[in-house]
């Protein structure tokens, strides 16, 4: 299992050498989405860190705090970061892939507004109460569902 920072810098990584869009917004939703397919395809988390239900959806906190100081543009690694491919396992990559390829295409705000129509989210978020975690038997079972229909 990995932390979600690495994950997190794969995502940034794959994003620069695609030339492609990659704000903290959209980062978020696609760890929220990594470890969802994840917990449906195996059982297991990819990522140890827990994800939050914030007004905007999905949040992994360790790593919105590693690059808000890119505010609402995109994020990028550091150039001294030691941050390399291999870094994460064969499974895990094909993993990321399939989550890139399926939700890298969409604006940020587009992914945000899919995570607001899941159940996950919708269940966890509270206005009244704030960090509130989205339980992992609740994303594997919508991830899993999701899959089943597919």
């Amino acid at each position: 299992m990995y932390n979600a920072l690495t994950i997190a810098k794969w995502f940034v990584a794959w994003a620069e050498a695609e030339d492609a869009d990659m704000s903290n917004l959209k980062l978020q939703k696609l760890l929220y989405y990594a470890q969802g397919h994840s917990l449906a395809s195996t059982g297991q988390p990819l990522f140890s860190d827990t994800i939050q239900a914030w007004a905007h959806g999905p949040v992994v906190p360790s790593v919105y705090h590693e690059f808000k100081h890119w505010e609402s543009g995109d994020v990028h690694l550091d150039d001294d970061d030691p941050f390399d491919f291999s870094d994460v396992d064969g499974e895990a990559t094909d993993l990321l892939l399939r989550t890139w390829n399926t939700y890298g295409g969409y604006a940020a705000w587009r992914l945000r507004n899919m995570t607001h129509n899941e159940s996950p989210w919708r269940e966890t978020f509270d206005v009244g109460r704030r960090n509130a975690t989205i339980p992992t038997e609740a994303m594997r079972e919508h991830f899993a569902s999701r899959t089943q229909r597919s």
